[in-house]
């Protein structure tokens, strides 16, 4: 008797699994060096200036974030309505940052690391809102109705209106967050003054 009581709990584990299932998925984050070449900080930082990512028409920026995000949906037709019934995320997420090509003597290399952890960390910060916009159109997608929509077409344009709307929210946060840190007297502004002037 006791042995059909476990496996009757079980069954209804296996047959009830837990009911959030969007926390189940997480982003991969890389980090995609780009060479520069210098001895003090000043040459490290103009390094920057000539081989840095290019950032649409504004030049070019000391590091960037990009990512790729693709999705696995389930939709389902009940009655003549169709739902989205699921919605997997796969996020990639690559942090473009400088690395010296050579070693660097000890003072300098004290400045730099400094200076390159300031970056990466902005950079997590972007990373940081592109995580979080992919949770909110999770949120604003899965389970979504559209009624009269047997073919399941009206529903892909409902959620290209909504995807359009969070990802210009994501952008402008992100811009937002750029023009805080980078501003004169801001954290990326402080840790460029102490790179090359070797505080």
């Amino acid at each position: 008797m006791k042995i059909d009581v476990r496996l009757c709990l079980l069954a209804a584990c296996l047959a009830f699994p837990p009911m959030d299932t969007r926390a189940e998925w997480q982003a991969v984050e890389k980090v995609q060096p780009y060479a520069i070449a210098g001895r003090s900080g000043a040459e490290l930082y103009a390094s920057i200036g000539e081989r840095g990512p290019k950032a649409g028409g504004l030049g070019r920026a000391i590091a960037h974030t990009n990512f790729k995000l693709t999705w696995t949906r389930k939709y389902e037709v009940q009655g003549d309505a169709c739902v989205l019934v699921s919605a997997r995320p796969k996020l990639i997420i690559t942090y473009t940052l400088p690395k010296p090509s050579e070693p660097l003597a000890v003072d300098t290399k004290k400045n730099w690391e400094a200076f390159s952890a300031g970056v990466h960390k902005h950079e997590l910060v972007h990373g940081d809102h592109i995580k979080d916009m992919v949770k909110k159109i999770e949120a604003a997608t899965v389970g979504l109705t559209v009624p009269a929509d047997p073919d399941c077409k009206k529903i892909k344009t409902e959620m290209t209106t909504r995807l359009g709307a969070l990802s210009r929210a994501q952008r402008q946060q992100s811009r937002d967050f750029d023009r805080m840190d980078l501003s004169d007297g801001g954290n990326i502004h402080q840790l460029i003054l102490a790179l090359v002037n070797g505080h």
